[in-house]
Order: C-alpha cells, then sequence, then structure tokens
C-alpha cells in the first residue's frame, strides 16, 4: 500500500524533474522500487550499480558516457559512492533541460552527503523508502508480533525466525565494515558496535551525550558525530522536543530511536517474541515500533515530536502542521492503558484538541474528552 503510492509519486515527479533520488537504508527494497517505475514507464534506460566494478569503469570519464546515453533515462544505484559525480550531473542537467534523465538510488541521506548533495539544488527531489510497515503487510497471515519482532526489512521479515537473526547480525557487521567506511568515514567499526549497542539499551529516552561518553570513554562531540552517521544512513532517529511560545521550561535533548526494531532487538539480544515479552525494554521498544508506524502513515505536512518540561508534563509524541492545534500521542503497550498527570498537563499546556492512546487491543473507546485508546491496527484513524 504504503509502496505503491510512494511509486506513484515519484513517477510523478520524474515528469517534473531532471533528477529524482530515492534514499533509504540497504536493504530496504529501493533497487525493486526503481526497477518497478521503470517497467511501468516503458523508458530507454540504463541501470548502474556502482557496487560492481565493471559499472564503476564505464564512469571512469562520466562525463563522456552519460552524455553519450543523454537521451535515456539513467538510474545510478548506491550512488553515494561516487560523490564527485554530483557536480556532473548538475551540468548535465543544466546543459540540456530535460525532466527524468536521472533517478538516483542511495543509502546515505542528503544531510550526510551534503558537500555533493548541494550541487543538485534545485534541481533535485528527494523519497526516502522505509522498511516495510504494519501496513503494507495487511491481509498476511502474519500479523505485527511478527514485523515488531524481526524488523521490516524485507529478508528478516519474510525468513524464520532463526534465519532472521542471522540476517540481522550480518546485516549490522557489514554496515559498520563496509557501508559506513565506503561513504568516507574512517572509525574501527568495534568502536561504531560499542555505540550501536549502547544505543539500543538508551533507545526511546533522551539522548545523554555526556553519559554515554563516559561509559564509552569517548567525548560528548564524538557521541553527536557517531549520532548523527547512524541517523544519516537510517539506522536510527532522534525525536526532537515539541518548542511553542508557552512559558515553559522545556526538555531541549533530542529522544532516540531506532527506526527499525528487528535491528534493535538484534542489538538486545532478543531472538524470540516469548523472550521479547519478558525483556525490560519492552515498553521502549513498542514506542519505537509504534513511532515508525505512524510516521510511515503520516500525512504530508505534519511533523513528529516529542513534548516534556521540567515541571513534569510529558507526551510522547506530538504530531503538529501549521496553523493546526497539536495532536497528543501517547503509546502504551497494556491491555488496559491509562494516561499520567504529565500527560494531562501537557494536553492543557499545549492547547490539544485531540489525543490518542496507541495500544496493542482491539477496541476503540473513549478514555477521556476528545482522548480515544486506538488499537495499532487501526492508526489511518489517528488521522
Amino acid at each position: 500500500m504504503i509502496k505503491r503510492i510512494l511509486k506513484i509519486e515519484i513517477e510523478r515527479s520524474l515528469k517534473k524533474f531532471p533528477v529524482v533520488s530515492i534514499i533509504g537504508s540497504r536493504q530496504v527494497g529501493k533497487t525493486t522500487l526503481a526497477k518497478e517505475i521503470l517497467k511501468s514507464a516503458g523508458k530507454d534506460a540504463l541501470y548502474l550499480d556502482l557496487e560492481l566494478p565493471s559499472d564503476v569503469n564505464k564512469l571512469n570519464d562520466p562525463e563522456l558516457y552519460l552524455g553519450e546515453n543523454e537521451g535515456k533515462m539513467i538510474i545510478i544505484d548506491e550512488v553515494q559512492r561516487m560523490p564527485e559525480l554530483f557536480p556532473i550531473l548538475r551540468a548535465l542537467v543544466d546543459r540540456k533541460k530535460k525532466n527524468g534523465r536521472f533517478l538516483l538510488l542511495g543509502s546515505a541521506s542528503p544531510l550526510l552527503l551534503k558537500n555533493s548533495s548541494e550541487s543538485l539544488a534545485g534541481r533535485i527531489i528527494h523519497y526516502e523508502l522505509s522498511p516495510l510497515s504494519l501496513k503494507e503487510i495487511e491481509g498476511e497471515k502474519h500479523d505485527y508480533k511478527q514485523l515488531w519482532l524481526k524488523g521490516g526489512y524485507p529478508l528478516s521479515y519474510l525468513e524464520s525466525n532463526v534465519q532472521s537473526l542471522l540476517w540481522r547480525k550480518a546485516f549490522i557487521q557489514t554496515h559498520l565494515e563496509r557501508d559506513i567506511p565506503q561513504l568516507g568515514i574512517k572509525i574501527p567499526s568495534l568502536k561504531l558496535h560499542r555505540f550501536l549497542t549502547m544505543m539500543a539499551h538508551v533507545n526511546g529516552q533522551l539522548l545523554n551525550t555526556s553519559t554515554i561518553a563516559k561509559s564509552l570513554g569517548l567525548s560528548s562531540p564524538t557521541i553527536n558525530n557517531y549520532t548523527e552517521i547512524f541517523e544519516g544512513t537510517f539506522i536510527l532517529r532522534s525525536l526532537r522536543p515539541y518548542h511553542s511560545n508557552i512559558k515553559k521550561r522545556l526538555v531541549k535533548s533530542p529522544k532516540i530511536y531506532f527506526r527499525d526494531t528487528g535491528i534493535l532487538h538484534t542489538l538486545l539480544n532478543i531472538e524470540t517474541y516469548d523472550a521479547l515479552q519478558s525483556n525490560p525494554y519492552v515498553g521502549h521498544s513498542w514506542e519505537a515500533f509504534v513511532i515508525e508506524q505512524i510516521i510511515a502513515q503520516m500525512p504530508s505536512g505534519l511533523l513528529p515530536y516529542f513534548y516534556r518540561t521540567a515541571a513534569g508534563a510529558e507526551i510522547d509524541l506530538i504530531l503538529k502542521a501549521e496553523n493546526s492545534s497539536p495532536i497528543a500521542v501517547e503509546i502504551k503497550y497494556s491491555l488496559s492503558p491509562g494516561l499520567s498527570r504529565g500527560f494531562y498537563q501537557g494536553y492543557q499546556d499545549l492547547d490539544c484538541k485531540k489525543g490518542v492512546v496507541i495500544y496493542p487491543g482491539k477496541d476503540v473507546y473513549k478514555i477521556a474528552k476528545n482522548i480515544i485508546a486506538l488499537p495499532l491496527n487501526r492508526l489511518e484513524e489517528l488521522f
């Protein structure tokens, strides 16, 4: 469902922009999506995979090769491996103005590739492809429990528990030992693994760089740098605090979440659903899972935040669109979810008109005025 909508949007953008990019973690399905777009477009096109030496050799003189094929749509996979291409793409686009010339696939965010992607400013539109969401597996025999446990990477979700775990372990190792160094980041993989494991233990909590730095024997700036790297490679998400004009002492640190709970569970050595249920981190894992499901279905124009004040007001997730009241979302792993005084205080602080508690039950029911309990599988009603 989600990827079908994304495919349609990308196809429309190829008619309006000379360059379109699909970004997202490795193994998330970018190549499959690009080939589906190519097939339905019926265009004469070239596909270059920069992980293949033979395709890299074709770009020894990129201006010549790409210029000779300017009549074709050119798909360049793993484009972050050759950042020197970006200025050349800009020059080619400016020389012959034509939409749909390049479809770029990348495993690093534009922010991480800031120096190179700036070359295409005004000429490119980015789309992010996330792991499988609950909406996309509707109608299958598996429910949210498998997606929560194994995560949304297709090669992890579709395998047995044992094979899924092996795949995720290999994915993490490859990411640390190959993917990150290919971005020009020279940090020993062992250090990055220790950092990532530490972050798994603080998933869903405020990012306290000084505490983490002390635990790992590193500096706070180093922790910030590592966090940016894993945000830029779609492993971590920093949820920013919501700031309004109210006169409150607001928390300024972000909350940190793993974007895929399968990766989170691998780092926490959680191998089965039963083990997850008895793990002390189950609540924080559920929160990370639900937040990603909400963001996957969230309409454009909404932005996610959290809210917390020094006085104890706290809301797990704030969804805010311009010129509209914020939606307050609380996430509870309980069949009888209750709301704290801190939630009601935050609800009042922000003058919210709607509140929702996402929980793992089956029924929708009213908790208080304009506040309802909503099952995870009915998230679309949140919007």
